[in-house]
């Protein structure tokens, strides 16, 4: 599978925010993401760091 773990970045810590990730798309109001059952979050944040061979995807907060 090619899905990635997507976490937040605050303060120095990571907090996962959703599992399976299959799509990240720019939003109007930050980065969208998708899993593989059509779940959605939106959120106002960065992409840090991608690892795909990692399968990790690392957002930090816009302040």
């Amino acid at each position: 599978m090619c899905e990635a773990n997507a976490y937040i970045r605050q303060d120095g810590k990571e907090e996962l925010l959703l599992e399976m990730v299959d799509r990240v798309m720019p939003h109007e109001d930050g980065i969208m993401l998708e899993d593989i059952f059509g779940r959605r979050k939106i959120v106002k944040a960065k992409i840090a760091e991608l690892a795909l061979v990692d399968h990790r995807i690392v957002l930090e907060t816009e302040d």
